[in-house]
């Protein structure tokens, strides 16, 4: 327990108690900011894992795909997470931290996935050893998580010492979360879908800590900014597992600092009256466009900025302000145009 850890400790539950005592947002905007961070958890909690979709394909994605399939194994995995970190923001209150649940939890976020039937909502057959290739194309084996027939009776193991240390409040829930987190990715207990499950059991166990402003700002997309992070504090964890030398502080600074950087972030949510004010630094200067403007496209703002701001960022940047209600979309695909709505 260093001053560091402490100190963030502490910063993150000051503001919890903020949140929780003087929320001045509307529910309207609750409710926008729902929806957003449904949207932004998803690109960001598949694109770790591979999908190439944007945030603004996956907000046209989920607005046509109600009752259709996805096509695509990128519109599956999307399709799958989206229902999945959904159910989680609207029923976390009745789902519990049990091997039933985790599994449940597993089989719907891999339920549209046509690669993935024969495994879903299972734990693993087969050895799942994390491989990745270096500069010469030799792989090198980065990490050996727990042999499948060790699975079952570790993540038991695991499960009931996190509930119990919860019930106990000896230990801050938030190390006991952390520390839960690492064991279940240390097992690695499926063939696939692990990192996004973590991801979605975090989301699940911050909110039943007490930690409500977990659906209004998206801990998936810090997480996809500091990649590189993650994987290096995972690595410097894993490395010593069930040694001697078994040190978990790497894994807890890197998440303590994921919480606090999204703590932060609900603050300026907190203090802000007006949508305009939830808006960042290029968010703003991409508004500021249609105060001379009637209606402009992608094209057309990319060319206003001389291409100061990347199309990628320009696109995630209108479809937050169509779900803010500061913009209107016009028009589908390619001929798509945004305009200040007529109040």
């Amino acid at each position: 327990m260093t001053q560091n850890i402490l100190a963030k400790i502490a910063k993150i539950d000051q503001f919890q108690g903020l949140w929780q005592g003087s929320l001045r947002l509307s529910p309207q905007i609750l409710g926008r900011l729902k929806t957003w961070v449904i949207i932004t958890s998803t690109g960001a909690s598949t694109r770790i894992e591979g999908v190439k979709m944007t945030d603004e394909e996956i907000a046209r994605f989920l607005r046509g795909w109600k009752g259709k399939r996805p096509k695509s194994r990128d519109e599956q995995e999307v399709a799958g997470y989206a229902d999945l970190i959904g159910r989680i923001f609207d029923n976390w209150k009745t789902i519990k931290l049990t091997e039933g649940w985790i599994l449940q939890l597993h089989g719907i976020l891999l339920q549209f996935s046509e690669k993935d039937q024969t495994h879903k909502g299972k734990y693993k057959d087969s050895p799942n050893t994390v491989v990745m290739t270096n500069r010469q194309g030799e792989p090198v084996v980065l990490f050996d998580p727990t042999p499948p027939y060790l699975v079952k009776a570790e993540m038991q193991e695991a499960i009931a010492w996190t509930n119990e240390q919860l019930e106990k409040k000896e230990i801050h829930p938030l190390l006991i979360i952390a520390n839960f987190i690492f064991e279940f990715l240390a097992i690695h207990p499926f063939k696939d879908g692990n990192g996004r499950i973590s991801r979605a059991l975090t989301n699940l166990l911050l909110l039943k800590a007490g930690y409500s402003y977990t659906p209004y700002v998206s801990l998936d997309e810090i997480i996809e900014q500091t990649k590189a992070e993650y994987y290096l504090a995972l690595r410097a964890t894993q490395k010593n597992h069930k040694t001697k030398h078994e040190d978990i502080t790497p894994w807890v600074e890197y998440l303590l600092s994921s919480l606090l950087e999204q703590s932060e972030k609900a603050r300026k949510l907190m203090e802000s009256e007006q949508p305009e004010k939830l808006l960042s630094e290029k968010q703003t200067q991409i508004y500021q466009l249609f105060e001379k403007n009637d209606e402009l496209s992608v094209s057309e703002i990319d060319k206003l900025l001389k291409g100061k701001i990347p199309q990628a960022t320009i696109k995630q940047a209108l479809s937050r302000l169509v779900t803010w209600k500061l913009l209107e979309r016009i028009g589908q695909a390619r001929s798509t145009r945004y305009k200040k709505p007529n109040h």
